[in-house]
């Protein structure tokens, strides 16, 4: 097979020939062939039944129901709920009580503040699903001790098992005004905040083991 440079060679051959010249007569042998050809293929279009085909409207796609036993985003919520209740409470109460004030820099919080943010922040944006479940009374200033922190934790998270009780899969999945998440479905508020008491959680496990304390999640792994 002949390399690049034979192409190349014959390539400036044939830029430096003289170009073809045509007359008024191929001109016009060019345009009628063209025409020609753009009929024909008009004409075998249409006697195939082509063109466009008028618009038509896309049905709905219709929504599959859930097989029976099969998993609900409102079942799976309480699920995650319940779950990250328990993994919270374990990690909140394996750090002694005279730790509570412990925060591994000077502008962090402190242990016991790290789990008063998670109570009060659950409380406070819960607001935006709506409900009739009556949130805790508890507040940063109330809950002084130990139990008192402890408390106020596990009553946020049964105020979000009350609220996920009194949806429906309908409910849970309708759009709310949720501030500063913008028009969010139920469902999307309880998502932010399983998922920002994980942040605080990985907070959490540091101060443990800055202070010699392995998370309750971690031990026998």
């Amino acid at each position: 097979m002949a390399g690049p440079a034979p192409f190349y060679a014959a390539f400036r051959g044939a830029a430096r020939r003289k170009p073809l010249a045509y007359g008024p007569e191929d001109t016009m042998t060019f345009r009628l062939i063209a025409t020609a050809l753009t009929v024909g293929l008009t004409l075998g279009v249409a006697a195939c039944g082509g063109g466009t085909p008028p618009a038509q409207e896309a049905a709905p796609a219709a929504t599959p129901a859930p097989a029976a036993g099969g998993a609900t985003v409102r079942g799976d919520l309480i699920k995650d709920w319940e779950r990250q209740k328990e993994t919270l409470m374990r990690i909140a109460d394996a750090m002694p009580e005279d730790k509570f004030g412990y925060k591994s820099t000077p502008a962090q919080r402190s242990y016991g503040e790290q789990i008063m943010h998670v109570a009060t922040v659950n409380v406070d944006i819960l607001k935006l699903v709506g409900g009739k479940a009556a949130p805790p009374s508890f507040t940063v200033e109330s809950a002084k001790t130990k139990a008192d922190i402890l408390n106020a934790l596990a009553e946020s998270y049964d105020h979000g098992i009350a609220l996920l009780n009194e949806q429906t899969a309908a409910s849970v999945n309708e759009t709310v005004e949720a501030a500063f998440l913008g028009p969010s479905t139920r469902a999307r508020v309880f998502w932010f905040l399983l998922g920002h008491s994980m942040d605080i959680y990985g907070q959490m496990a540091v101060y443990l083991r800055l202070n010699g304390i392995v998370p309750p999640a971690s031990r026998g792994v």
